[in-house]
């Protein structure tokens, strides 16, 4: 396998979502099972490799694979608990084992 390969298959993207929990809409459930939805569909296609629960409850760390920090950055846009973002930070990792 080619170097750049390599590279490659141990990139991940990190994201941290927080949201912004003094403005959480009465349809809050509602909009958790649709984001439990979108992730399970990610999980299913690959490109979501890990997601924690902060234990703080507010907000979420995922793990992609196989995309670009620029393909991240728009699925995280379709998530339904996106518009509820206080923040979101990218960092691009590279897996060693």
């Amino acid at each position: 396998m080619e170097q750049q390969e390599i590279q490659q298959t141990n990139q991940r993207i990190l994201a941290i979502l927080t949201l912004d929990m003094e403005n959480i809409p009465d349809h809050f459930q509602e909009i958790i099972k649709h984001e439990q939805e979108v992730v399970a569909q990610w999980k299913t296609e690959g490109i979501l490799e890990h997601l924690f629960l902060r234990e703080s409850k507010n907000g979420a760390v995922l793990i992609f694979t196989g995309v670009s920090e620029d393909r991240a950055k728009e699925l995280m846009t379709t998530l339904p608990l996106y518009e509820l973002r206080k923040s979101v930070e990218y960092f691009n990792l590279m897996k060693q084992f």
